[in-house]
């Protein structure tokens, strides 16, 4: 674990939040916009132990020659891991802008975030799921989850934070006990953060229906976030090799993970049944937006499914319904077209249904002495270009929907 810059509050023991009142919280600069991050990570000193114990990615490795160590994640650098290259290793730089929350308030302070949703990045704890021991996550999951509660008391008013589940096939038990405590205990938490992988099988898998039901009975979003992209062999020997970087991994293979997922979803009847369920997607929905009107199409011409429908007698939803009502967008899309794009297909008044977001600390500047998150700027000045600087809209998508739909005025959800 990198050595953090500037010091900071000693943690709660075994995890537990502090009840005290925190600090005066960080006050951005006045007469700015309200900007509103929802899409934001950080590793909490308890993740980080628990990937350095690891064999298998997840991982955090050293490597000779290199300052800070490694977070590996993606299937695509595990050829990379028996022989890395002394001048690019696997991984990415575990830097203090993952672990620090000095950093985080730094950052926000620097581009005028007023408030902050912070989540852990992938793989969250999925990869415990196919433990043999189904008790594996619990403990992870309740210091995790502690840990963020701590950082947020400290900057109240600017820290929020999605929770993560202890999700596994046999300990279902546990995934609600974790979901009540997030819901009416952790007063900072706004929902939850998943994966595509769910309990193993994808999230359409039957059992995580009952999942979806206490989320849904508890009224805690969704955040959905993709992890694995697509198998490693369709990108080719060269991107095995490294010569790519990481482009063809996070460019196309995220976003078609993401929509593969939530197509799956619709497909099972999961947004049928559970009609108040509500999921944030990342990165604008990956292709959702772009490919919800083939996937339509499809649907309306495939005979096994129309004969099933037909012998049910109950007619599905279309997946455009599913768009406006129960699906939210980030608008982690760098373009001004994506992002119309994304607006367009949430529907009449799809402006209230997309969320700003940086995905920090993901993609830092490369230049020596840059400050600015080219990031940051990029998806600002999307939202500015789609809908006009300065107007209603674009301070909608910029701050206005996050305090309404996360409800992040407010001191705690009933």
């Amino acid at each position: 674990m990198p050595t953090n810059k500037k010091k900071e509050s000693k943690q709660p023991p075994q995890g537990e939040p502090s009840n005290s009142t925190a600090s005066s919280p960080s006050t951005p600069q006045d007469k700015q916009p309200i900007i509103v991050d929802i899409h934001t990570h950080m590793y909490p000193p308890s993740y980080i132990k628990l990937l350095q114990s690891r064999d298998t990615i997840p991982l955090i490795r050293s490597f000779p020659g290199q300052p800070d160590p490694r977070l590996v994640l993606l299937p695509s650098e595990v050829p990379l891991l028996s022989n890395p290259s002394p001048s690019q290793p696997p991984g990415r730089p575990l830097t203090d802008a993952y672990t620090s929350l000095d950093a985080k308030i730094a950052f926000m302070d620097k581009h005028n975030i007023s408030i902050s949703v912070l989540s852990l990045a992938n793989p969250w704890l999925e990869f415990l799921s196919s433990s043999p021991d189904p008790n594996s996550a619990v403990q992870p999951a309740i210091q995790i989850n502690a840990e963020f509660e701590y950082w947020c008391q400290k900057h109240p008013g600017r820290l929020y934070f999605f929770g993560c589940l202890p999700l596994h096939p046999e300990e279902t038990v546990q995934v609600f006990v974790a979901a009540q405590t997030l819901k009416r205990t952790l007063r900072h938490c706004r929902g939850v953060i998943v994966g595509t992988n769910g309990l193993g099988k994808g999230l359409d898998d039957p059992d995580m229906l009952v999942v979806f039901g206490q989320l849904q009975e508890l009224d805690l979003p969704v955040f959905l976030h993709p992890h694995y992209g697509l198998p490693n062999e369709v990108f080719g020997e060269r991107a095995e090799k490294g010569e790519y970087g990481h482009v063809l991994s996070l460019g196309l293979g995220f976003p078609m993970e993401t929509t593969v997922a939530v197509a799956r979803m619709y497909l099972a009847g999961v947004f049928d049944k559970y009609p108040n369920l509500k999921v944030i997607l990342a990165h604008g929905g990956g292709t959702l937006p772009f490919l919800a009107g083939r996937i339509e199409s499809c649907v309306r011409h495939d005979a096994y499914l129309y004969a099933k429908e037909k012998e049910s007698g109950k007619k599905r939803r279309s997946i455009w319904e599913v768009l406006k009502s129960q699906i939210y967008l980030d608008a982690v899309v760098y373009s001004e077209v994506g992002l119309k794009a994304a607006i367009a297909a949430s529907g009449e008044g799809g402006v209230e249904r997309v969320m700003f977001g940086t995905d920090h600390p993901f993609f830092p500047p490369l230049e020596e002495g840059e400050e600015e998150w080219g990031s940051v700027a990029m998806n600002k000045e999307a939202a500015e270009k789609a809908l006009g600087e300065g107007s209603k809209e674009a301070e909608m998508v910029l701050g206005g929907n996050a305090v309404e739909i996360l409800r992040l005025g407010e001191d705690c959800l009933p």
